[in-house]
């Protein structure tokens, strides 16, 4: 029985360790949505892709998966209006900036609500982001619902006014409220 028991914890200590990917970094699950936007291509583009939003306390959880993206850094940003009709992506509008702010870094005070930095793309194409920011909220003056996500063209260099030079909308997606 003692055995059993010994084996037992050391196959769940084996198994734990698993979950540790190969650059030391833990495994963070999934979380559930509150809020989603599905991705799709401007005119001349083939991006598609999804970005779930998940509000942590007073931070927003933003984990994007894209794809055809060509490889590197894209500019990454929530936009003021939930409006895609437009075949180049600029019924979208601007970044959406409710405090009037001037354009930053994701993290970086001050900066837009929308400010979401870059996305990057291996050489296949597949774009990641995961990343915590303060600011964006499911309610109120900061609300991201019915509010867009663009991708850009270019990498966000993160200080050009207002748009941190991120060049041409490839993709949009309406932020609602997720199932």
């Amino acid at each position: 029985m003692y055995r059993k028991l010994l084996l037992l914890i050391a196959v769940l200590f084996i198994v734990s360790g698993l979950i540790v990917s190969c650059s030391g970094e833990a495994y963070q699950p999934i979380p559930k949505a509150d809020a989603v936007a599905v991705l799709m291509p401007t005119a001349g583009n083939t991006i598609s892709g999804s970005v779930i939003f998940a509000k942590t306390g007073q931070v927003m959880r933003v984990i994007a998966e894209v794809s055809n993206l060509s490889p590197g850094s894209h500019g990454f940003h929530i936009h003021a209006f939930g409006d895609c009709r437009a075949s180049d992506g600029s019924s979208a509008g601007g970044h959406f900036n409710p405090d009037n702010s001037s354009h930053g870094a994701p993290n970086a005070d001050p900066r837009h609500v929308g400010d979401l930095g870059n996305i990057v793309a291996d050489e296949s194409g597949a774009g990641k982001l995961d990343i915590l920011v303060a600011g964006p909220d499911l309610k109120g003056t900061n609300s991201i619902i019915g509010r867009s996500v663009i991708v850009h063209a270019d990498p966000d260099d993160m200080k050009t006014q207002p748009t941190g030079k991120a060049g041409a909308r490839l993709a949009c997606g309406v932020i609602g409220i997720a199932r």
